[in-house]
């Protein structure tokens, strides 16, 4: 195989391991492009959310984790690699430079991308060590973005932000439409949220999960979020890039924190609605913009790691185009 080839090669195989990033609703907003010598990643304004994320905010986050999830991938092939992202028509292009021995770190990080899962259920009784935290602080940091560990009264605040958030929701006719369409059943299209992966009930917690409405067939588990961790993830700007680069941040923080047997749940419909959004602002001492809270909490070992949600094909995310 020449070179060319085995560029060609690790592009489409970057571009497969991206398929399973997280993305709000599981909506895969995003499609790869391989040309020769460079991987370009564009959002798909058919799979997103119009209602909930009209300015297309978690769209470009959810391309963000995509993003970073190729950059894994080629890592794990020893591919050193450069990343522009105009942000625009397309929003990245990654082009590899050259390839080297592949390190141990790059290794686990692909392990931890095959395992990474969206637990939706609830946390143990034991907290996140605190040089865990700040490891997963410092990580997300590396990627461009923040990570704001909230202390005990914005908890508080963030729960009652949670709720005013999915009160708005639960009142807009479209939204809960919209909603209904991507979560519930077995989702054989290859996309949204399946029953398998949502609890009986909405656990009983200070942070309330969002409620979609739908009932799951997970056990929520018999504990509270007393012990889990909760901060929001920011940045200083507001940007189509800086929503991109957040994406970035969110991929790495979750495999950072899946390494530490850590939970990640993002909550992100405190940033959906805009009075909440300043909410949480105002928690940043309005210093940055925020695009995410996050619960990290201790994984149960009596549990079993959920379901994998649907995916859709390659063949409908990744086109190849010859030379």
């Amino acid at each position: 195989m020449n070179h060319t080839d085995e560029v060609k090669r690790a592009l489409v195989q970057a571009a497969d391991a991206a398929r399973f990033a997280p993305s709000i609703h599981n909506t895969q907003p995003w499609r790869w492009v391989v040309r020769e010598g460079r991987l370009e990643l564009f959002g798909v304004s058919e799979r997103q959310l119009r209602e909930q994320d009209p300015e297309g905010r978690m769209l470009l986050l959810s391309c963000g984790t995509a993003l970073h999830h190729a950059q894994v991938a080629l890592e794990a092939e020893g591919w050193r690699h450069e990343v522009d992202r105009p942000a625009g028509e397309p929003l990245a292009v990654i082009r590899p430079v050259e390839q080297e021995p592949v390190s141990p770190e790059a290794t686990r990080h692909f392990q931890m991308l095959q395992v990474r899962r969206t637990d939706r259920r609830t946390v143990t009784d034991e907290r996140v060590p605190e040089d865990t935290l700040r490891h997963l602080v410092k990580v997300t940091e590396e990627t461009g973005a923040r990570m704001h560990v909230l202390g005990r009264d914005q908890v508080i605040a963030l729960a009652v932000a949670v709720d005013r958030a999915q009160h708005a929701e639960d009142t807009d006719d479209r939204m809960k439409a919209e909603t209904a369409t991507w979560v519930g059943g077995e989702r054989l299209d290859g996309t949204g949220i399946p029953a398998s992966a949502l609890p009986e009930e909405v656990p009983l917690t200070t942070v309330a999960e969002r409620d979609f409405q739908v009932k799951g067939t997970l056990d929520a588990g018999d504990g509270h979020d007393r012990a889990a961790v909760y901060a929001v993830l920011y940045g200083e700007g507001d940007g189509a890039e800086d929503w991109l680069r957040a994406g970035e941040a969110l991929s790495r923080l979750w495999l950072a924190a899946t390494e530490q047997a850590v939970s990640v749940l993002p909550l992100s419909s405190p940033v959906e609605i805009p009075f909440t959004r300043q909410t949480l602002r105002r928690m940043l001492g309005d210093v940055g913009f925020p695009y995410l809270a996050v619960r990290l909490g201790t994984l149960d070992p009596a549990h079993s790691a959920p379901p994998k949600t649907p995916r859709l094909p390659a063949g409908q995310v990744i086109d190849v185009v010859p030379g």
